[in-house]
């Protein structure tokens, strides 16, 4: 017969042991934000169903990756030249929804040096052909739209963000075809050249603008000659930015100008980063890689994306381009941007071995399921293209149709956000400069998942789900749990206050 010693020890053993348990799991306390195919918009959600079996997403803030250089699009002359023709009521509700605290919270941004496609017109800060010293030099063109457009969303911004500045090509003048489009920057140009991005930076400084980085050119393998364009190869360009640019910027004190090389589809990036980083020398004066999406409409290129980051593990990498291109936008057809239909540029145009590359796609899939692709393969920064685009997806001269989040009607005065403004504002409203991309395990590989800890010491988790189905799943942290559902087709972001 036992002692009533020993069974008072076990029941206070019992006591501590239920107590423990207790102890370790507690409820994981989130917000939740999802936007679906059934139509949530960054809706707050609290109304999960349970299930008997579920994925279980482990987070491990132990181990930490890359640190976040921020989210963002693009300041170009269209999107800026329809926001003019806007209300000033519906010109701020556009910036408000980039910008401010309430919006998306934008963080990194970019925009073209003179005209892209995407401009009204072919146009150069230094149209004097043989003036090496660019007294001429004039950003005049960038007054009417551009200009206001950046300095309206610095005002609307509480925490600021960085932009990034890509010429499309260098002043016609100083190419070996004296064109627009195609050629190449001849040698005896290079200073030339290297002083036209120093009269840039200058130019944007005196209207209160602080450019954060530069490429030297964007896109060096050209677009078909189909619009401004300059050609480099990677030892072209590290010649360029290792003998002119670099050391122009350092002797006139920007040193601090982040300068990214390359600036194209990241299939490419082993070429280029084993010529940039080669020896210490040619490393010197490039501080991250610039890379573009358009390769695939589905492949993430993760093999690429881990070389280029083990080339140079402590410099940025950045996705610095990327929309739904060869396309019209769809007028308030929210659908139509979850259904797999859209097309790029390769359904009609790459060679017969690369097709596969390039398959119909539904646009927020390849969005969601890029940028965490992204986020898992060491890129810091991720940059949409336009901002603002209008029913045809323009204007561009070339008559480039592309698609932006944001699509307007200037005539009628209406504006559209389209789901991929949500799926944009999932990651930069959330995901703060500074946050360090974190490891999680994921036992349902059908969801794709990447998580960060950002500067607050707050979590954010960012959860796609492509399936027509929900799916069930449990968050995991230090041993404390929540059971969580996402609708069929839907992303969410789950905020972690305190952990």
């Amino acid at each position: 017969m036992k002692s009533l010693g020993y069974i008072m020890a076990c029941l206070f053993l019992g006591f501590m042991v239920s107590c423990n348990q207790e102890k370790q799991n507690k409820t994981l306390k989130v917000e939740v934000y999802e936007t679906s195919a059934s139509g949530n918009k960054l809706t707050k959600r609290q109304d999960f169903e349970t299930a008997d079996s579920s994925a279980i997403l482990k987070i491990n803030p132990e181990k930490k990756y890359q640190t976040i250089t921020g989210f963002g699009g693009s300041f170009t002359e269209s999107s800026a030249y329809l926001l003019n023709k806007l209300s000033k009521a519906n010109r701020k509700k556009v910036l408000d929804a980039y910008f401010s605290e309430d919006g998306a919270r934008y963080s990194l941004t970019r925009t073209h040096i003179a005209s892209c496609d995407f401009s009204l017109n072919n146009y150069t800060y230094a149209p004097d052909e043989g003036d090496l010293e660019l007294t001429n030099f004039s950003i005049e063109e960038d007054r009417e739209d551009l200009i206001p457009m950046i300095k309206d969303a610095m005002a609307t911004s509480k925490d600021g963000f960085k932009i990034i500045a890509s010429p499309w090509t260098a002043p016609p003048w100083m190419k070996d075809n004296k064109k627009y489009v195609g050629g190449k920057l001849l040698p005896e140009f290079y200073d030339a050249f290297a002083l036209y991005f120093n009269k840039y930076l200058e130019a944007y400084k005196a209207e209160g603008i602080d450019i954060w980085g530069i490429t030297p050119v964007n896109e060096p393998h050209g677009n078909g000659n189909n619009w401004e364009s300059m050609h480099f190869n990677p030892a072209e360009e590290t010649d360029f930015v290792q003998n002119h640019l670099g050391p122009k910027l350092e002797a006139e004190g920007k040193r601090d100008v982040k300068i990214l090389g390359y600036d194209q589809n990241r299939a490419g990036l082993k070429e280029w980063v084993d010529v940039m980083y080669a020896t210490e020398a040619s490393s010197k004066y490039f501080d991250g890689t610039a890379i573009h999406w358009y390769e695939s409409t589905y492949e993430v290129f993760p093999v690429a994306l881990q070389y280029a980051h083990q080339k140079a593990p402590n410099k940025f990498l950045i996705e610095t381009e990327g929309c739904v291109d060869s396309e019209v936008p769809k007028w308030k057809d929210d659908a139509w941007y979850w259904k797999k239909e859209a097309t790029d540029w390769g359904w009609d145009w790459a060679a017969e071995d690369e097709k596969y590359l390039h398959p119909k796609y539904a646009p927020v899939n390849r969005y969601a399921r890029d940028i965490i692709g992204c986020l898992n393969n060491w890129v810091d920064g991720w940059v949409d293209w336009n901002m603002v685009l209008d029913r045809q997806g323009g204007p561009n001269w070339f008559e480039n149709w592309c698609v932006a989040p944001v699509i307007v009607d200037p005539q009628a005065d209406e504006v559209y956000f389209t789901p991929l403004y949500y799926v944009m504002a999932h990651f930069s409203k959330y995901i703060r400069p500074g946050a360090k991309v974190i490891h999680i395990d994921n036992s349902d590989k059908s969801l794709l998942v990447t998580a960060v800890e950002n500067p607050n010491q707050s979590l954010a988790l960012v959860v796609f789900n492509p399936e027509t189905k929900p799916k069930h799943y449990t968050l995991e942290l230090n041993g404390n749990l929540v059971n969580l559902q996402i609708n069929p087709q839907a992303l969410q972001t789950i905020v972690i206050d305190k952990y």
